[in-house]
Order: C-alpha cells, then structure tokens, then sequence
C-alpha cells in the first residue's frame, strides 16, 4: 500500500485528486532511503499523513499543515475496515503477520509522539490521539466494531425516504448517546439482548416529551440496521427483534376517527378557499393520503378518468385510482390551459429549502388545520396531544362508506393503498379490474 520500489530503494507514492492536479502534479512522491520493504512499511505511515496534509492543505489554504497532517477519526476507521476486510480473507498466516505488522505501525502513527513522561518514565501519549489508535487497531483486527461504522454505508443502500433516513441518523445517536451515559461500550461486539433490554428501558429518560410510539418507530430502524449487519454477517443476530416500547391502552373514545356525515357537511359547505374546497372533495372521494394529492401534476390525471398518486408508506410503486365522477369538473377546470408537468394544486409549491425533510403537504395541512377549527370541527381528549380528527379523517371517512356500501375489503384496500390480507389476496390475485375499482370509488356519495 502506497509503496513503489524506484531503482534500488522504496519511496511512498499518494495519488493527488484530479482538481488539484495544476498545483501539485498528478502524484507526490517521497523517498525512504531504505531497500527493505518492512522497513519501508514501518517507516511510510508518517510520510503518507504528511503528504495527505499537504493536499489537504492545497485544497483549504486555511488549515495549517499540523492541522491536515492529523488523520481524521473517519478515516482512520475507514482504513480499519479495509485492513479487516484484508484479514478476513488472508488465509495464509504469513500474510496476516504482515498484515497486523502494518496495523501496529499505523497505530503508532496515530498515537504520535510522547508528549510528556509521568513519574516512573513512562511515556505520555495525547489521550485523545491514543484512545483513536486503539479504536483502529482493534476495529483493523476485527475485534471491535464501532456500531456506527457500517451505518452510511447501509444509509446508501437504503431505498426510503429523506425523513426515514432523518430516523435512522437519529436512532443510531440515540443509541451512541445512551452508551456513553450507562458506560457500555459502544461497539457491536458488545452490545447483546440484554444491552437491547436496558436501552429500549432507559430510553424514555433520554428523550424528552417523546411519545412511545416515536421511540418505537427509532427501535424499529436499529432493528432494520441490524438485519443488514446480520446478512453480511457482521452480527450474529438481530439483538433488536421483538423489542418495543410498551404504549398506553387506547380505548375506543381515543382513537383517531373518520369525520362524521354531519362534520363533512360543515366542512364543504364552510367559507373554505376555493383551493382548500376542491382538495377537501378529492379526499373524501378518493380516500387519498393528503401529499399523494398535494403532489398531483396535470399528467397524473389522466384522460380515461383515472388518479395516478405518488407512492406513500410502503407502496411499492404509482397507484391508479378511478376519479369519482363528482370529481371530474374539479379536475377538469384545475387541469385547462395547463402543461402535463404543471401542478394540479400550483397554490402549494412546498418547502422551498432543498433540503428540508418536510413533505410538500406540510404547509397544506396547517392551513386545512386553522380552517377545520374555525367552523368547529374539533375533537380533543385530555392528555393527547393531537386531535381525534384531522385530515386523513376524510380517509377514513371514505373507507366507512365504501364498507357501508357493501364493497369487498379487498377492492376498498386496493383503492386506497392498503396491503390487501391472505394468502389468496395478498400474493395470487394481480389486483382487481379498474372497473371494479370504479364501483367501489363510486359506491361512495357525498352527504346531501
């Protein structure tokens, strides 16, 4: 690694990125006078961080070049993963010795210099500097694994959304935060059921004002996490499974609810935007999630009369929803003199911030939020902190009345999204006719 022989001796060779090329070459080179290659590999360590600094030093004028020079701990730990991975496939004991000589010499790297010599005349190493060294050695040799050390890499190779991410980022703190007050260390060789048993206990008091069904859903990502370290065989098991927090019994005064026929009254036929109106009625007459029709754009309302929403939860792809023939004058007046990529709902652009976690639909739902509650359509219980109405009521609402109206729970399922239950259902069945689907859209009427 980083070594070439030239002439008779080694010299230490660091490729430069390409942008820098016009200041520093395409390579930097340094002799180490030697024409041993484990003196070479014992003496090259120093000589790479000192040109990695300047490179850093190239690329940000500002740091000091003792600054650049010191190994970053990600890294550091990133070199471990490539000299573990090297260890596991090294089945040859003659090429493991030299790979653990390689490690020991770039601990000593990381260690530095002595910085002082205590009373007895030993010496004195950086606590910091030391404790990084040790964390490499033992992560380089496989018998200590940082938990967070695989998470980006599982991060990229997650297929969920940006908030789900914001979740797991949030779930592995959590759980670094809780090693570093209860005194466990925080590696993966360490943590068992039983480390799984008192985290999930003591999690509550790290967190503030969170209710269990939030610390579950952070519980739920590390078991995520943790399966993927398990198929690559980097845990033995899932130390996650089955653990959850346990929630307070709801009784049935406390759920959330559909709206009642009285409360959709009220609502239609409020002094509402008329934006605010027309998204109100494609809800209650589609049972679609609040972003999926916040999102719609002129395309996705297609000429043979049919919805096709983004993807929400765990849907695996777009889904077609028959328009309600109440609909078709909304959507055909949202959708003249339009282009097939313009916004159905141009009234809320979304968050401007690229990179803001919140949906489109955010500002959408304050404002339906501040209308529902000045015509009195409230329900609060005490000690909840949201309301038992809200704007997926219209979701539910539509789904009672299709149930009322005698449609099958498979069909009402497949209109609004949901996993449709059973083996014959769930798997066999390719979905039913968009004609069905039509007369289950359709079996749903407004309240007079």
């Amino acid at each position: 690694m980083f070594l070439e022989r030239h002439g008779n001796q080694y010299r230490v060779v660091v490729n430069v990125p390409k942008e820098l090329h016009g200041k520093l070459g395409t390579k930097l080179k340094r002799s180490l006078g030697t024409d041993s290659l484990k003196e070479a590999n014992r003496l090259k360590w120093d000589v790479i961080a000192d040109l990695k600094a300047t490179i850093a030093h190239a690329e940000n004028p500002s740091l000091s070049l003792e600054t650049a020079r010191y190994i970053s701990r990600e890294q550091a730990m990133q070199q471990a993963v490539r000299f573990a991975e090297q260890r596991k496939s090294a089945f040859d004991p003659e090429r493991r010795d030299e790979i653990d000589e390689e490690i020991d010499w770039q601990a000593e790297s990381l260690a530095g210099k002595p910085i002082a010599t205590d009373e007895e005349g030993h010496e004195v190493f950086d606590p910091e500097r030391l404790r990084l060294a040790k964390d490499f050695s033992r992560s380089a040799r496989g018998d200590r694994t940082p938990i967070d050390l695989h998470h980006e890499k599982f991060l990229a190779a997650s297929h969920v959304k940006a908030r789900t991410l914001a979740d797991d980022k949030r779930a592995i703190k959590l759980l670094k935060d809780w090693c570093s007050k209860a005194g466990v260390p925080p590696y993966l060789q360490v943590m068992t059921k039983k480390e799984a048993v008192r985290f999930c206990d003591e999690l509550p008091s790290l967190t503030a004002n969170l209710t269990p069904v939030t610390l579950n859903k952070y519980v739920s990502r590390l078991s995520v996490y943790w399966t993927w370290l398990e198929n690559r065989h980097e845990v033995d098991s899932n130390i996650w499974q089955g653990r959850r927090l346990r929630e307070p019994r709801q009784t049935t005064d406390q759920k959330e609810r559909p709206f009642t026929d009285e409360e959709v009254k009220t609502l239609l036929k409020g002094p509402a935007e008329p934006a605010m109106d027309d998204l109100m009625r494609i809800a209650a007459l589609s049972g679609a999630r609040l972003d999926a029709i916040v999102c719609l754009k002129v395309k996705d309302c297609r000429d043979d009369g049919v919805f096709v929403f983004k993807p929400q939860k765990k849907e695996p792809g777009p889904r077609l929803c028959p328009i309600h023939p109440d609909l078709v004058e909304i959507v055909e007046r949202r959708k003249k003199g339009k282009g097939p990529e313009d916004d159905i709902f141009p009234e809320w652009p979304g968050v401007k911030k690229s990179d803001s976690l919140r949906e489109r639909s955010f500002k959408t739902s304050n404002e339906f939020t501040a209308y529902r509650r000045s015509v009195g359509v409230e329900d609060r219980r005490e000690g909840k902190r949201r309301g038992l109405v809200n704007f997926h009521s219209f979701r539910r609402w539509f789904i009672t009345k299709a149930e009322q109206a005698g449609q099958p729970e498979s069909t009402i399922a497949v209109v609004v999204g949901h996993k449709r239950q059973g083996m014959t259902f769930g798997v066999y069945s390719g979905g039913p006719l968009l004609e069905q689907a039509r007369r289950c859209v359709e079996a749903v009427r407004l309240p007079a």
